[in-house]
């Protein structure tokens, strides 16, 4: 057996190969089969965003139960706070028109006339940027191409650029995402559909 190289003790002493496995892939393998396939749909980075965004939904659930939980003399001010509650997860692209509290705390499985109706993970996932630009305003083909637009700095917000893939874009703010304007994609995009005048190709 050949001497280890310096790098290589360096390696030995900070990792005990012992339980190197079992602590790595742990928390992996506890990850059910659904959630696996929402990282690999909607291309998360690592399993940190769907914990963080299973931690809202989680948080959601408990305000919609308490809510419900409210007696009846209280309804005047039930009303008032499911009514904020349900216009802000609307507001945010979470939930479509109509949605009750009531579908909120529905746990039997999602139909397609429920699609739109409940908060999920891949609720919030669908508002993320790279998302929204394939799926609604098909400024890319794919998701991954999308967040590489975005690392790269090609798209922005309104007049802020966005270089951070889970940017998540409420329904207000569809309208406003677009490409920087010294972008060579959008150059590109306006030469492909006719669109570039004298100025722009100065």
């Amino acid at each position: 057996m050949r001497q280890l190289k310096y790098h290589e003790q360096k390696l030995l002493k900070k990792v005990d190969f012992l339980t190197f496995s079992a602590s790595s892939t742990s928390k992996k393998s506890h990850l059910p089969n659904h959630a696996l396939t929402t990282i690999r749909r909607y291309h998360l980075p690592d399993q940190s965003h769907y914990h963080s965004y299973n931690s809202l939904v989680g948080e959601i659930l408990k305000l919609s139960h308490l809510l419900s939980k409210l007696p009846r003399s209280s309804s005047a001010y039930k009303d008032k706070y499911e009514t904020l509650l349900l216009s802000k997860l609307y507001d945010v692209g979470l939930l479509e028109r109509g949605a009750k509290l009531e579908d909120l705390l529905d746990e039997s499985p999602s139909t397609e006339g429920k699609k739109g109706r409940k908060v999920t993970v891949a609720a919030f996932c669908r508002r993320r940027l790279p998302v929204v630009m394939v799926a609604k305003l098909k400024m890319a083909q794919t998701v991954k191409d999308a967040t590489m637009y975005i690392e790269q700095g090609h798209v922005r917000v309104g007049t802020d650029v966005i270089t951070d893939p889970s940017f998540l874009v409420t329904r207000n703010m569809e309208d406003f995402v677009t490409w920087v304007d010294t972008s060579k994609l959008k150059r590109h995009v306006m030469s492909y559909n006719d669109e570039l005048d004298d100025y722009d190709m100065l």
